[in-house]
């Protein structure tokens, strides 16, 4: 679990979030921030992402002072305004009946803090979407059937919420699961781990 006596630790207990670094065939150990998320007054959807992102890297610190941290946070944006998670049915089927038809902008924030040196690497990585039209009846068989409660925007790009969508765009596939692995390869690179030659030893 070590990387030059470092380890690399996942500051988030998110499913997807677990399940993508998991791609990249590297050791790691989870852990949850304790982080306000409420966005600031007047706090543009790219800002409130990285400064989470950052946020959640950081506190993880205080248990891995040696460590490389990865913090990540997502905002959606529509029509100006910030959606989260619903958390429910009912917010869910509000969610996409306001997002269907209309196109918007996942921000994804990563962080990757180098608790030893204070090294700190951001980035944002947008992803723009549009939903298609939608029936009641789809978006109810929809939210039956994979229940997206804890996903910003109601919908798993990476499963059936894949027939919601008419469109999408992003310079990284993985960014609107919500954890960029490209850009994170690049930022792990940068702190001299290669995620392709990496071998446990």
């Amino acid at each position: 679990m070590v990387f030059s006596n470092m380890t690399l630790v996942l500051a988030s207990t998110s499913r997807y979030r677990r399940e993508l670094l998991s791609r990249l065939h590297l050791p790691f150990e989870v852990l949850s921030p304790d982080v306000d998320e409420t966005p600031l007054p007047g706090e543009m959807p790219s800002a409130t992402a990285l400064r989470l992102s950052v946020l959640k890297a950081q506190a993880a610190a205080t248990t891995w002072p040696d460590a490389l941290i990865i913090g990540s946070d997502q905002v959606l944006m529509l029509d100006n305004e910030q959606l989260g998670k619903p958390g429910n049915f009912d917010n869910a089927f509000a969610q996409l009946k306001k997002m269907q038809g209309k196109c918007m902008v996942f921000h994804t924030a990563l962080t990757l803090f180098n608790s030893r040196s204070g090294r700190l690497q951001t980035r944002d990585v947008p992803t723009d979407v549009k939903i298609r039209s939608l029936t009641d009846a789809q978006i109810t068989a929809y939210l039956e059937k994979e229940q997206p409660y804890d996903c910003a925007g109601s919908a798993k790009s990476e499963s059936l919420g894949i027939a919601l969508m008419e469109s999408m765009e992003s310079r990284d596939p993985t960014a609107l699961i919500g954890l960029p692995l490209m850009a994170l390869t690049e930022m792990l690179n940068n702190e001299g781990v290669d995620v392709l030659t990496w071998q446990q030893v």
